[in-house]
């Protein structure tokens, strides 16, 4: 037992355990007032004398230790590895606008589906996304966005934030919940950073945002803490929140101690919004970190569930971005570029140029019409630009600077790695070399679009192994990688024995990745993560997808007139259909696995879908159909049991209906009768009161992306 002396003041007798329960409090309550109500408590040397008294302590009782204990903000030297974890919520990507009249007609479109309508309207943070999970009031774990469906822990880097409360304040927040924003790094940090890095002769951060993306996937958390990074946090997910406003959720997650937007304001109207737009798209600059626009969210969470999600990006919520800053340079060439689906992609060379914190070098022309469009010409002085302040591009010629010489740009008629005669198809904007078997680039855009995580997984081959293996003839195909031999690989230069052990178990584990993963790595054009997902859904099987026909696929939710197409003709040809025997014999997995049945529920019963629902897409109602032991039918006849209706059911399915007697049933009313059915329980895919599924909207490169269901309310 022990007398404990403070700075100017004594404390009663306890025990060192205690002693550093109260320490924590403490020190936690005073990290509150400073960094999140700036209103401090304690001078700056009686806090450091209470963190060393804490680290003393902790250091002698490391069987007291806590993750979440204040000595953490300073970090550790101990090097760190990210593990991938997968997102409880998906974390959703926001559709875009740079126009007040889209953003207007986006308001329009709300307020005709669910009347009049609050909407909140926050600063638009340009940092790098995180995810903080708390658990009985301490923070689990924080997770970096990714895919936005699998991101990596940087917990112990996120525990250094001194905005980041480790533990929360108050009684009435949830048990579980995630809570998610974006980490900054202030201009102050950010410029003290690159004065340090200019100092020891090292290449400066090009933007704040770089560099608190850099920091976060620091290896030691001890520089992490030093480089004074900042959080705010502006969305909560869990299930059952009790709240019913987005508003209202974050003003409690104020009193449980997060760092909250003091900037946010409630707008009823369009002349609101467009107000707040004005006023901050001129103060922000006076902010002490970036920010790049404004996210508009309605408020109440009804209207909401109400409005729902496309496959992309919630209606409910849009970002409007600021005009983007411009730069005028000297187009010095253009070169074209050949991807794995042959599009010739022009991209314009340029003197180098100093633009939203990023030297531009290069910009995407995107296509021959654009180009046309404004008259671009080697040697023209253009302007440059930033689109969403990501990608440079063109968008307009100083004609007055023009050289007096100069001539036309005209477009290239053959393709620049295999000289074959481009060709381009009706409706299309792109020209396409039409030599997929013998054109380096699409050949290997093929193979590396087959190795990536989202499709195949395989581990240890980038891309400059592939090329290797291209150019010393050992793969030529995708199907060559199931081929390879370890010692193969060992003799070739970077490689090894270790290396090649690896990738050859990397390919061999890529086996059992699942069919719709299998199909999306196929590399069909237009064949999207989204759209594979939905095919392997409704057809099942590889077999059933090459045996269908075109207005079969278009059935398929997703698959419209020009997938359709494409998936003919990628099937049509020999070549693609002898690779995919290869693929067969090594042992891909071709179909869709049975799940163990939920419940008899749906037994014995033949069921239609027609129209659009609510919480699921028309397959994953099919899988819930399948998985409750009933069957799907796609035309209602005689033995149909059920015309399953949405909203714009099919006119033709619904009068067949009608004259056969076949009851027709809501979606609302399919739910209930799982639920009723079931013996001792309700069915999990049964969305519970309140509860909105959502999507993983985390892009493809170059293609479509996932919807990834998932029970729970994104507020």
């Amino acid at each position: 037992m022990y007398l404990w002396q403070g700075v100017g003041r004594y404390y009663p007798v306890m025990t060192e355990e205690q002693r550093i329960k109260e320490l924590r409090q403490r020190l936690n309550y005073c990290n509150y007032r400073y960094y999140i109500e700036n209103d401090p408590v304690v001078s700056d040397f009686e806090f450091d004398t209470m963190l060393r008294e804490l680290q003393d302590l902790e250091a002698a009782h490391p069987e007291l230790a806590d993750p979440n204990s204040p000595t953490v903000r300073v970090g550790s030297d101990v090097t760190n590895e990210f593990r991938s974890v997968q997102h409880a919520f998906p974390m959703l990507s926001l559709s875009n606008t740079y126009s007040l009249d889209e953003l207007h007609e986006w308001i329009d479109r709300v307020q005709k589906e669910i009347g009049e309508s609050e909407f909140v309207c926050e600063l638009k943070f340009d940092g790098t996304a995180i995810s903080l999970t708390y658990r009985h009031g301490a923070l689990l774990r924080a997770v970096t966005r990714g895919d936005g469906t699998r991101g990596d822990d940087v917990t112990e880097n996120v525990r250094t934030i001194r905005t980041v409360p480790l533990t929360l304040t108050g009684e009435d927040y949830p048990d579980f919940f995630e809570i998610r924003g974006e980490v900054l790094m202030p201009y102050a940090s950010f410029d003290r950073l690159n004065a340090e890095r200019e100092a020891n002769m090292e290449p400066p951060f090009a933007n704040p945002r770089n560099a608190a993306a850099g920091t976060l996937k620091q290896q030691s958390s001890q520089v992490v803490a030093r480089r004074g990074l900042d959080c705010t946090l502006y969305q909560l997910a869990g299930d059952n929140l009790p709240y019913d406003s987005h508003w209202g959720s974050l003003e409690a997650a104020r009193r449980w101690g997060f760092k909250i937007s003091d900037k946010m304001a409630i707008c009823h109207n369009t002349e609101q919004i467009d107000a707040y737009i004005n006023y901050w798209d001129t103060a922000r600059k006076a902010l002490p970190f970036p920010t790049d626009g404004v996210v508009i969210k309605v408020n109440r969470f009804s209207d909401r569930r109400a409005l729902g999600f496309t496959a992309k990006a919630p209606k409910w919520a849009v970002a409007y971005k600021f005009k983007a800053e411009q730069a005028l340079t000297r187009l010095l060439k253009v070169t074209y570029q050949v991807g794995r689906t042959g599009a010739i992609t022009p991209v314009a060379n340029l003197e180098p140029v100093l633009l939203a914190g990023t030297v531009v070098k290069r910009a995407t022309l995107h296509n021959a019409d654009q180009i046309a469009a404004l008259d671009l010409r080697e040697g023209d002085m253009v302007y440059v630009e930033k689109g969403g302040e990501i990608i440079p591009k063109i968008t307009g010629v100083d004609l007055a600077q023009r050289p007096a010489d100069s001539r036309p740009l005209e477009y290239i008629t053959e393709c620049p790695e295999c000289h074959s005669p481009l060709v381009r198809y009706e409706g299309e904007a792109k020209h396409y070399c039409p030599n997929q078997s013998h054109c380096r680039p699409q050949i290997l855009g093929r193979i590396i679009h087959f190795i990536r995580r989202k499709a195949m997984n395989i581990d240890g081959l980038g891309e400059e192994t592939v090329e290797l293996l291209f150019e010393n003839g050992l793969v030529g195909c995708i199907a060559d990688l199931y081929d390879l031999k370890a010692e193969q690989l060992a003799v070739l230069p970077r490689l090894g024995e270790k290396s090649a052990e690896n990738i050859i178990n990397s390919i061999r584990h890529s086996t059992e990745v699942p069919f719709h993963r299998v199909l999306f790595a196929l590399g069909i054009r237009f064949v999207g993560e989204t759209t594979a997902k939905y095919l392997a859904a409704h057809f099942r099987s590889l077999d059933a997808v090459m045996a269908a026909s075109r207005e079969e696929l278009i059935e398929a939710e997703e698959v419209g007139d020009k997938i359709a197409d494409s998936i003919l003709d990628y099937f049509a040809d020999e070549q693609n259909r002898a690779i995919i025997e290869r693929l067969r014999a090594a042992g891909l997995q071709f179909e869709a696995r049975q799940q163990t049945p939920a419940s008899e529920a749906l037994r014995g019963l033949s069921i239609v879908i027609s129209g659009t629902f609510r919480d699921h897409s028309r397959d994953e109602l099919k899988a819930m159909i399948e998985a409750h032991g009933g069957k799907n039918l796609a035309a209602v006849s005689a033995n149909t049991s059920y015309l399953l209706a949405g909203d714009k059911i099919g006119p033709a399915k619904l009068q067949k209906a009608q004259k056969l007697n076949i009851k027709i049933i809501s979606e609302e009313e399919f739910y209930r009768m799982i639920a009723d059915n079931m013996v001792g329980g309700t069915a999990s895919d049964t969305p519970a009161s309140g509860q909105t599924q959502h999507t993983d909207t985390a892009e493809a490169a170059d293609e479509n992306t996932p919807a990834q269901p998932q029970q729970g309310t994104l507020f």
